[in-house]
């Protein structure tokens, strides 16, 4: 078990990006690239949905620092992924992909983002997933840290990502205390 333990810390951390799908303001699609920028830098692997708007500029941002990109894709077609995705996940789940996207980080930062960004942020907040807001559009009613500077919401994300990493999760129980 102590094997599995210190190989898992090895492995680099993964830092979800969610946010709009569709066209961006230029000033939201540099704050994306600099988020995915930043989290290469820092190490992480950046995961996120994989398609267009703040997924793309984030992926991009990812690549040109020389980082990976896992980009899980709600359809059948790897070929549909951003420019920027190093590795393509096809789903065929579509929308129900976000759970996903959440599972596989162990932080995320929402940038912009509409009704799937909002799924993907309640999806943290149930499944106790740090969410860091940057620009973002979710209901003032979350309670999450919302930040003004991409490089510092990368790294919020990757620190928590890290201390989430720290603290070993208890294995799910089922009904009845038998786990």
């Amino acid at each position: 078990m102590r094997d599995q333990e210190d190989a898992g810390r090895e492995r680099p951390l993964r830092v979800g990006v969610i946010g709009s799908g569709g066209r961006l303001d230029r000033e939201t699609a540099e704050a994306a690239r600099r988020v995915g920028a930043a989290l290469a830098r820092g190490g992480a692997v950046l995961v996120c949905g994989g398609l267009g708007g703040v997924m793309d500029a984030a992926a991009a941002g990812a690549r040109d620092a020389g980082g990976i990109v896992l980009g899980i894709l709600p359809g059948s077609d790897a070929g549909a992924a951003a420019p920027g995705v190093s590795i393509p996940i096809p789903t065929g789940l579509g929308e129900a992909r976000n759970v996903l996207v959440v599972r596989s980080s162990e932080a995320v930062v929402a940038i912009a983002g509409g009704w799937g960004t909002l799924s993907e942020a309640a999806f943290c907040l149930k499944l106790g997933v740090p969410l860091f807001g940057l620009r973002d559009q979710l209901p003032a009613e979350m309670s999450i840290e919302r930040l003004d500077d991409p490089e510092e919401a990368a790294e919020r994300a990757l620190r928590a990502a890290d201390r989430r990493r720290a603290i070993p999760l208890e294995a799910p129980r089922t009904p009845g205390g038998v786990g």
